[in-house]
């Protein structure tokens, strides 16, 4: 695994030959999240990994766990990010919901390109951005959005039993889940993690907005 300028080179690289694909709205409401890449800093432990409280410095992404009291997608992972604001890019998006969520503001140098749109059966059309967040030292959790934050170590991405693909019977598409530690997350967040894996650290130009959400995050 890449580490450091090697690091955000490979990535920067990969999303340079990357064509991502761009969806109409068709009613759906517009949002932006964050593929957010840390060289080191803190993060809650996952169940199944290596506790990660203490300062690590393996390449990671950011995800988290939404707080408990929100409306919809109550406790789920999530990678940061939200609905964007009238006039807004998705890569403006992403940086706000960014600070308001956990306290990171790196910049608009820090964006180094988008993935795949991706359309949710709650009614969002979800724009991934990947952005260098360097050393996430100090994380602020946002309490009334985010129960706490994790630091997902990049070998995750490459498990040999990742993907994992199942079949809805009632609409024949295949259902994404990604594994994490003894757990695993589903589809959206699960599709921004294959498709970071496969075009951003393998070179890939992979699509994953086909593949469908377990029943639970329909709504």
């Amino acid at each position: 695994m890449h580490h450091g300028p090697e690091l955000r080179l490979l990535l920067t690289r990969h999303l340079a030959g990357f064509d991502p694909q761009s969806l109409p709205a068709d009613g759906h409401k517009r949002a932006a999240v964050v593929l957010g890449v840390t060289q080191e800093g803190h993060g809650a432990g996952v169940e199944g990994l290596p506790h990660h409280a203490i300062w690590s410095t393996a390449p990671a992404l950011l995800l988290t766990r939404r707080a408990g009291g929100l409306r919809s997608h109550a406790g789920q992972w999530a990678l940061p990010g939200g609905r964007m604001d009238e006039g807004e890019t998705p890569e403006q998006a992403a940086l706000r919901e960014l600070q308001e969520e956990i306290g990171l503001s790196p910049g608009p140098s820090a964006v180094l390109g988008r993935l795949d749109d991706y359309a949710t059966r709650s009614g969002y059309l979800i724009t991934p951005v990947v952005l260098w967040l360097d050393a996430a030292r100090e994380l602020q959790l946002n309490p009334q959005e985010v129960h706490s934050a994790h630091r997902i170590p990049m070998s995750e991405l490459m498990r040999a039993d990742a993907p994992i693909l199942n079949v809805v019977q009632s609409t024949q598409r295949q259902v994404l889940r990604m594994p994490v530690g003894v757990r695993w997350i589903a589809a959206p967040t699960a599709a921004f993690l294959l498709q970071f894996r496969e075009v951003c650290l393998l070179g890939r130009p992979t699509r994953v907005a086909h593949f469908d959400q377990p029943a639970f995050a329909w709504k």
